[in-house]
Formats: structure tokens, sequence, C-alpha cells
């Protein structure tokens, strides 16, 4: 069976090489760069087996890249503590929606509306409403990048009705392809990142919203900054989508 590698990082610019990845089921870290190849280099080395290669690797790039805790134990919160991220913090909450449906979303009024009529009346004044506008108003940035296939399935066109709503909340939302999502080689998972220091990632079973992972590590803060660049840079305004859409219908 393959590994399940996740990438986490390069000190190398564009050129990927060198570069960091971990087993994100046994911990184990992979490193690859380029060979040490000289015979009076290698003849140092101690404990070198047969089979096994030397890379030459910047020490900045295990500084940077590679776990720090052998042994983090996962911080799980509730959904009480994590709806309190959004009063608690300071300048900025970014989303990444990487999933097809979320069950939560279906079993609202709204959705079914959507469902039968194509439309949706919503509440601006509900609390996650008057919260968001409330930060919103401070100068804060709540943003997100909704990751959607092609054709969109149902809860991801209920989603993209709802981007009308959040944005006059002052939400910035954009819309990423699945593909383009993938050629990028993002991950899967669901997350905020909250000031550009603390990570929560949404933890699901069948697509019901179980419990939320606080992460601090600043390796892992550092890959979820790369993660939200690259999906930002590419990811289109939802009302550029929501034209492309009803233009080819």
């Amino acid at each position: 069976m393959a590994r399940q590698l996740r990438f986490n990082g390069t000190g190398s610019g564009g050129t990927g090489c060198p570069s960091v990845h971990e087993d994100t089921e046994s911990g184990e870290v992979i490193v690859h760069g380029p060979p040490l190849t000289d015979a009076d280099d290698i003849a140092q080395l101690r404990h070198l087996s047969e089979g096994e290669v030397a890379v030459v690797v910047p020490r900045e790039l295990l500084v940077d890249w590679t776990p720090k805790e052998a042994t983090r134990q996962a911080r799980i919160i509730d959904l009480d503590e994590f709806e309190g991220l959004f009063r608690t913090f300071s300048h900025s909450a970014w989303r990444l929606e990487t999933r097809r449906r979320y069950a939560s979303d279906e079993a609202t009024g709204t959705y079914r509306q959507f469902v039968e009529t194509g439309r949706v009346e919503w509440d601006e004044n509900d609390p996650y409403c008057e919260l968001i506008r409330s930060q919103t108003a401070q100068g804060k940035r709540v943003e997100r990048v909704r990751i959607v296939d092609q054709p969109l399935t149902t809860g991801q066109l209920y989603l993209l009705n709802n981007a009308k709503r959040n944005s006059r909340l002052g939400e910035d939302i954009r819309n990423l392809w699945r593909a383009d999502a993938d050629r990028l080689q993002l991950p899967s998972e669901d997350f905020w990142l909250f000031d550009s220091r603390l990570a929560a990632r949404l933890r699901f079973d069948d697509d019901h919203l179980v419990d939320v992972e606080l992460i601090t590590e600043p390796a892992e803060i550092v890959r979820y900054y790369v993660i939200r660049d690259a999906a930002w840079h590419h990811a289109v305004p939802h009302e550029d989508l929501a034209a492309k859409l009803s233009n080819s219908g």
C-alpha cells in the first residue's frame, strides 16, 4: 500500500528540490535533494548501508519544514469553543472548504428551500451574521476559498447562493475548481486559519462536523500559509463563477 505523503515545504524557491515530505500515518519524514556523490565525502559517512543514498540539504530546510514535536498530541475542542474563535480573532480569519457536501447545511430550512425553488430568503440578522458583520466592521478580514466540482454538487450550488449573503456581511468569498486544486496539490483538509498563527482543522464523520483540532506548531502553520496563498491566488470571486454558470445555462 502506498504511503500517504504530505508535502511540508521546500527551501529552494521554485525548483522544488530539496524538499521535505511527511508520512501522515507513520510520522516518518522523507527528505529529498541532490545526492552526495564525491567518493571522499561519502567515505566520511558512518553507518551508510548498502542501498542507502546520502542527500545534501540546507540546514534551513530541516529547521523550517521538519515536524518539531515527534509526539504532538492533538488538541481537540468542541464546537462551542470553536465558535468562540470567531469572537476572539484579532485581524484575519481564512477558510478552505474542500468537501462536496456538508450535512449541517442539508438539515436547514434554507437548504430545503433552495432545493425546491432554487432561491433562498436569507436571514441576515441571525447570530452568525451579527457576529461576522461586527468583526468586519472593525476592519477585520474574513475570507474563504471554496473548492467546487464540475458540475457543482447541489451543496456547492447552495453555498454559491449563500455567498451573496455572506458577502454583504463583509466576507470575501472565492471559488477554485477541484481540478485546479488537484493540480496545485492542495490537501483535502478543511480548515480555518486565524491571525496567521492558529489553524483549526475541521474533523468530519460522514459529512457531519464532529469536532475541531487546534494547531499551533510553527511548521504546520507555515504549511497552511502556503496552502492559503496558492488557493487564494488561483481562486475567482464567487460572482464570476455565478455569472459563468448563468451564461452557460
